[in-house]
Order: structure tokens, then C-alpha cells, then sequence
């Protein structure tokens, strides 16, 4: 067969265009292969409301572990907001009620903010000397994801804080937040950046948290989560323009089908739908997979040494997901029960509802009980007080756009009846907003074009069957620490077999993986897309 591009890339989601994006540059021809109609995957932005010329960041929202090397890198020119406001978090306690703000331009609110909760100075320096040691570790963890992958030696040398390393990497995460903060709320806003799409608790011997935790506290060597100006559609608009500029095709509304790893002297073939229905093959000397492991098994036949090396490790479970995921419209901001806090401050940031530790950790265990935890603990977060772009010019004026992240909903918990299961979550998440707010959300939202409330809600069941993330799971399976296992060990959550000098090999040598479930994936990077670019270009 003549092998017709030098790389077939399954998938046009965002790790799918910066790597893409590099080898197009390098001189290689390169092909995508997207089922959707678009490429983007959950990176997109998207009109969710008839009539109403709003595009929301429809699936993933915010950015933190794109590196700038790699826009710098592809020429890409994308905006990327910085949050005054970290977090703001309700609280009611002894007759007494407020909001622990964390302004992250001005300490002293922040200090006073801590003081009013808790009553001293202490929390707070507890705070400093905390987020001090992970912004650290952030500073030498974070360069490291775009090089070859280190051994967990090397790494833990990189790091270089023994204490650190233990309560990062060996011990579970809740160790460490209840020996350095007492009070309820704090440890409970700390633990969050443990659970985004993750099932767990704080005492999870397996740190499937501190994985999650590690991952949410280094971007860009800060930790910092910005607002994409346009929306997520601006960042993988502009990768795809960089990708078709350095020679790059894309076919949109073709399905994979199959992939065949070849061998010693052939080429690897994938085997596609193309829009109209009709099988189709095309050769390639490589294959990078931009879909989850899961789904490359299945690619490969599910059977034999390369798909079956391609199972993630998690306790012998599939994949899943642990979110509920709500878009809406309002047609102003509600009035807060705190009226010490600006409602602009209190949405700016990220906004905690029912999340102290205790509420987390009982979330957990009602779900894993199988009934669906409430009050359900959630985050919002309004992008339209820092990037109006993404409203139309007939949208008025005080109209904004308003995201919900509910956390501890594993998608078992929607296998029995997804509709009814998906309307009981969305209930539960916005009476525990409700609880906070002086006037019913329900009031303040916008209506579409047929007269129903601009509001969305997608369960973990509606994004695998969307987007193919399997169980819903946002970063394809569980997350890996970003270092190579010693002494044939596997790491908790590493791939089957060598992941190989960037983490993105499989067990068949012309397949790799450059999506979320290679080693250093998850979350919006590009970092998989960049490290599967390298280790075919250093081939």
C-alpha cells in the first residue's frame, strides 16, 4: 500500500492541533481526522441558546497548563486574561455569615477576608506558607512537562523540598491540609483543585487527589487559571489556523474506524468513515491518537499486544467521569446574601458552593453510596465580567454568561435513568446556589428565542456521548504523575508498559498517543500534542 502521509492524526481536539501544528512545520505531511463537523473537541466555543449571540465556552473554560513556549512556538496569538479574584466562598457559622474572598492583587482584603472567618492571623499565614510551597514546586515542576519525561528521581531531585515531595507526591493530600489549616471552609477550598472531574476523598491511598491537585496547582509555574478572551474557541481557532499555515489537511465529519499499527517494513493504516458514509483507508508511518486510551484499544482491535498494553490502569474500573456541567445565560447577576461582598468580585473569580472540607468529604461518601449527594457541591464562574467579546452586539448591556462545575457526580450515579438522574443534579446544584443568593437564580435568567431559560446541563453520560470522553471522564482516565516509574514499577495511574521518552508511547511502535490520556495530560495544555510531535520528530 502507498503510504500517503507521513502522520494521521485521530482526533482534531486541541492536543491534536498543536502537534499538528509542529510537524506540519517540520516539513511532514500531515492529515486529521475529526468525526465532529469542527475540530476543537472540548476547547470550543458555541451558540447553546436559539437567537441569543452568546458563544460559550461549551465544555472546558479556563487556562492554565498551555505553555507559552508552545504558542511562542506555532506563532499563535491568543490572549489569555489574568483573575484578580482567586475565590469567594460563602460561609455561615455561629449566627454569623460572609465570604472568605482571596483577592490575589491585594493581601491585606485577602488577610482581613481570613481574619473575619476564623478569628486570628493564623489560617491565613497558614495559607501563605502553603500556596508559597506549591508555587515552588509549581517553578520547577511546570518546564519539565515539554521535556523528555524524567524518572520520578530526577524528578524528585528537580524539586528539591523533601518535605514537599512527601506531602505532594507520596502521602494523601488530606494529610497535609488538616495538619496545616483547622478551619472547615479553608481546608474545604484547598481540597477543590483535588476533585475538578475526579471521584475521590482527601485520604485516598491511592492519590488519585494529589494527582488531580498537582495538576491544577502548577500552570505556567503559577497556578494561575486565565480567562481566554473569545472563549476556548479563540485558543483552538487559532491552533488550527497555525496547523493549516504549516501544511497541515483536515477532513471534519469523518469517523476512525479502525487502526492498523503495522510492522517491520509496513506502514500503519487508518481505516475511516468520510462524510458520506464511505469506508475509507489511508497509510501512515505514524499514528498519534488524540482519543482516550480506552478508545485506541478499541481501535486496535481491543485485542493483542498493542491494544491491550493501552488499558489504564484504575483498580481494574473503566474510566469515569465526576461532573456535572451547567451553561447559562443571565439577564443580570443575583444579589448575594453577603452585601459586604461586590456580586462583580464574588462571580470573578472562582465561586465555592457547599464546598468546605466536611461537605466535599460527605459528597463523597453519598455518591459512592450511590445516591446523589445534596446539598451537591459546586463552582461558577462568570467569564463575561472579564471578556465581554463573547457576547453579541445586541446582547444588553448587563446581560452575562454564567458557568457551573459540579463536582463529586460520578456518572454511575446516571447510568440507571440519564434524564431523570441529570434533571435531580442540576436541582441540587442550584438549590445550593440558591442558598446563597438573595434572590432566586430563576429570576435572573435570560430566556432564548422559543422562550425557555437560556440554561444547559451536560452529566458525565452526555459528555462521553458527545465528545467520546469515556464515562465522561474529562482527562480520558485517571491522571499520572508527570515522571517515569523505576525499577519496572508502574506508577498509580501510568500506562500499561514503557510510556517511552515523552510518555506518549504505546506498545505499538507506530502509534502514540498526544490526548489527555498520555502521561502529563489532562486539562487544556497542548502539552501531550507537543511531546508526541517530539518524540516523532526525534525518531
Amino acid at each position: 500500500m502507498t503510504v500517503a502521509y507521513d502522520v494521521v492524526i485521530v482526533g482534531g481536539g486541541h492536543n491534536g492541533l498543536v502537534a499538528a501544528g509542529y510537524l506540519g512545520r517540520a516539513g511532514l505531511r500531515v492529515l486529521v481526522l475529526e468525526r465532529l463537523g469542527h475540530v476543537g473537541g472540548a476547547a470550543v466555543s458555541e451558540r447553546a441558546f436559539p437567537g441569543v449571540d452568546a458563544r460559550l465556552s461549551r465544555y472546558s473554560y479556563l487556562v492554565s497548563l498551555l505553555p507559552r513556549q508552545i504558542l511562542s512556538d506555532l506563532d499563535v496569538r491568543v490572549d489569555l486574561r489574568r483573575r484578580r479574584i482567586s475565590s469567594y466562598t460563602p460561609w455561615e457559622r455561629d449566627g454569623r455569615s460572609g465570604g472568605l474572598l482571596v483577592d490575589a492583587s491585594d493581601e491585606r482584603r485577602t488577610a482581613e477576608s481570613f481574619r473575619e472567618l476564623t478569628g486570628s492571623e493564623r489560617e491565613f499565614a497558614a495559607w501563605q506558607e502553603f500556596y508559597g510551597m506549591t508555587g515552588r514546586v509549581a517553578q520547577r515542576v511546570f518546564p519539565s512537562l515539554t521535556e523528555p519525561l524524567p524518572s520520578r528521581a530526577e524528578l524528585r531531585t528537580r524539586v528539591n523540598d523533601a518535605a514537599a515531595w512527601a506531602e505532594l507526591f507520596e502521602r494523601p493530600l488530606g494529610e497535609a491540609l488538616e495538619r496545616r489549616f483547622t478551619d472547615d471552609v479553608v481546608r474545604g477550598v484547598v481540597l477543590t483543585d483535588a476533585l475538578i472531574g475526579t471521584f475521590t476523598h482527601a485520604h485516598d491511598p491511592s492519590l488519585r487527589q494529589n494527582r488531580c491537585f498537582l495538576y491544577h496547582v502548577i500552570g505556567g509555574g503559577t497556578g494561575d487559571w486565565d480567562v481566554p478572551v473569545g472563549g476556548m474557541g479563540a485558543v483552538t481557532g487559532a491552533l488550527a489556523a497555525a496547523a493549516r499555515a504549516g501544511g497541515a489537511e483536515f477532513l471534519t465529519g469523518c469517523e476512525v474506524v479502525a487502526v492498523d499499527p503495522g510492522g517491520p517494513g509496513r506502514p500503519a493504516e487508518v481505516g475511516y468513515l468520510d462524510a458520506d458514509g464511505t469506508e475509507r483507508r489511508v497509510g501512515a508511518q505514524w499514528v498519534l491518537c488524540n482519543a482516550a486510551p480506552v478508545e485506541l484499544a478499541r481501535l486496535l482491535g481491543g485485542s493483542g499486544e498493542a491494544g491491550a498494553g493501552l488499558v489504564p490502569e484504575s483498580g481494574g474500573g473503566a474510566p469515569e467521569g465526576a461532573q456535572l456541567k451547567v451553561n447559562m445565560l443571565l439577564r443580570r447577576l443575583p444579589r448575594l446574601r453577603d452585601e459586604a461582598v461586590d456580586v462583580r468580585d464574588a462571580f470573578g473569580g472562582t465561586f465555592h458552593i457547599a464546598e468546605s472540607y466536611r461537605e466535599l468529604e460527605s459528597a463523597y461518601r453519598v455518591a459512592s453510596a450511590g445516591r446523589l449527594p445534596s446539598p451537591a457541591p459546586s463552582e461558577i464562574y462568570c467569564h463575561s465580567l472579564a471578556d465581554r467579546s463573547i457576547l453579541g452586539p445586541d446582547v444588553p448591556a448587563g446581560w452575562h454568561t454564567l458557568t457551573l462545575f459540579g463536582l463529586q457526580l460520578p456518572a454511575r450515579l446516571f447510568a440507571g435513568d440519564p434524564e431523570e438522574m441529570r434533571q435531580a443534579a442540576l436541582e441540587s446544584v442550584l438549590a445550593a446556589l440558591d442558598g446563597v443568593l438573595a434572590e432566586p437564580l430563576a429570576d435572573c435568567l435570560a430566556v432564548d428565542a422559543d422562550g425557555r431559560p437560556c440554561l444547559e446541563v451536560r452529566s458525565p453520560l452526555d459528555l462521553e456521548a458527545d465528545l467520546r470522553l469515556p464515562g465522561g471522564n474529562i482527562f480520558h482516565r485517571d491522571l499520572a504523575f508527570p515522571f517515569r516509574s523505576e525499577g519496572g514499577e508502574r506508577g498509580v495511574g501510568a500506562l500499561e508498559g514503557d510510556p517511552g521518552r515523552w510518555g506518549v508511547e504505546t506498545a505499538a511502535a507506530r502509534v502514540l498517543l498526544c490526548g489527555a490520556g498520555a502521561v502529563r495530560g489532562g486539562g487544556v495544555s497542548g502539552i501531550p500534542g507537543h511531546n508526541a510531535a517530539m518524540a516523532v520528530l526525534g525518531r
